[in-house]
């Protein structure tokens, strides 16, 4: 695994930026713009993901990296289950929906790789060193 220094580093939080792009401009259209309820959670959702990664990298420590990566794994889960109300709805296409679902997936595998790698590390505690 590559090294990371910043969180800007992480691929998943790369992956993550490119679904709020995605989440925000389809939700800025049609009738999906005048669903605030559903706009507002899964755009909330979606900026959990890169929320939580960060929040979890700056603790400086894998518990509670481990604990955050977890819940921007859930907020994975949330959007998609989102993108599900949505596309019945009809605020979007089989395309927009297929591509933020894709995304979604991708992101939430890439932290369980990440989970995965954590807890088998003989890195334990925290990653700085004063």
């Amino acid at each position: 695994m590559a090294k990371i220094e910043k969180f800007e580093d992480i691929e998943a939080w790369k992956m993550g930026r490119e679904l709020v792009k995605g989440v925000y401009r389809v939700t800025l259209a049609g009738e999906f713009a005048r669903d605030y309820g559903l706009k507002d959670q899964v755009r909330r959702a979606s900026v959990s993901i890169l929320s939580n990664i960060v929040e979890g990298f700056e603790r400086g420590g894998n518990k509670e990296f481990l604990q955050f990566l977890a819940t921007a794994k859930g907020s994975c889960g949330e959007v998609r289950a989102q993108l599900y109300v949505a596309i019945d709805q009809s605020y979007l296409s089989d395309e927009q929906f297929n591509s933020l679902f894709a995304q979604s997936l991708d992101i939430s595998r890439m932290l369980s790789g990440l989970i995965k790698y954590l807890r088998e590390s003989e890195l334990r505690g925290n990653k700085y060193k004063d």
